[in-house]
């Protein structure tokens, strides 16, 4: 694969899957027993933000850059800390991909897996967590690490499937994955991001999805750009199937708000919606 998270890194897709992904995570810490969260594609870990790649795109600058200095709305505190957590001198230098937003939020009696295909990424990925008891970093297909890893031991947690959706069977993977990890695991909780270019793949991938008969799936949508330019990521969503107690109420609010520190034009638009209710 071509695709380098290294050129997107901090940008408004990244913000908005963070958000939610810290959402789920603080939403695992009202039960006292732990947690597995497994991650399939899970890059680099973490991201430099004055490299040549992120400053060559700049893409950053109208993701988490806007969110740095701001006094943070309520619901992004926590999202915020885990950046900041990067950021060790109070400079934005860092940006953290998943497995390091997700680390932030485990316990001592939590634990991850990482899957990453990418050999350089692996590497990077296994450095960065080398000693770490309470991570696994593999380098495999995410895709067949669901086969791999659940159900998990611990009983409870959260998958993130997040792939950079460069093959034109991506969605069909995903929903495929999605079956598999929901047949194996129906209790966990699963996030599917992915980008909004032009509308008609998404519908088409809702449709996929709300056929496999799997219930509880929360559709989250954030576009601060209009959906009028398949030459450019114009927005992105999430699809949570057994969302938290509370998510949707949470997101409601925050994504409005959200909406107004990063929109770049006057028809971006948010949208929240049950794909398939209880």
């Amino acid at each position: 694969m071509n695709y380098r998270h290294a050129f997107h890194a901090g940008n408004f897709a990244d913000v908005f899957k963070h958000i939610v992904l810290t959402l789920l995570l603080k939403s695992l810490h009202r039960k006292d027993t732990p947690f597995c969260y497994v991650d399939t594609h899970a890059g680099a870990g973490r991201y430099d933000l004055t490299s040549e790649a992120a400053q060559k795109t700049g893409e950053y600058r109208d993701g988490i850059w806007r969110l740095w200095d701001m006094n943070p709305l309520p619901e992004l505190a926590d999202y915020l800390a885990a950046v900041r957590a990067s950021n060790a001198d109070g400079t934005l230098h860092y940006y953290p991909g998943s497995p390091a937003i997700a680390r932030f939020f485990m316990r001592p009696i939590d634990r991850m897996v990482l899957l990453e295909l990418q050999a350089d990424e692996c590497a990077l990925l296994q450095a960065r967590f080398a000693g770490d008891r309470q991570v696994v970093v593999q380098r495999q297909d995410g895709y067949a690490g669901l086969k791999a890893y659940l159900p998990p031991k611990e009983k409870r947690g959260l998958v993130l499937i997040d792939p950079p959706y460069e093959s034109d069977r991506e969605y069909e993977q995903v929903v495929e994955g999605l079956k598999v990890a929901h047949d194996r695991w129906s209790s966990g909780i699963f996030a599917l991001w992915y980008p909004i270019k032009a509308r008609p793949p998404i519908e088409r991938f809702h449709r996929v999805l709300a056929a496999t008969g799997i219930r509880k799936m929360l559709l989250a949508e954030f576009a601060p750009y209009p959906e009028d330019s398949s030459f450019r990521l114009n927005g992105c969503g999430m699809v949570v199937v057994n969302p938290p107690w509370k998510l949707e109420e949470t997101l409601r609010r925050l994504l409005p708000e959200l909406l107004d520190v990063l929109r770049q034009h006057p028809a971006a638009r948010t949208g929240l919606s049950w794909l398939v209710p209880e």
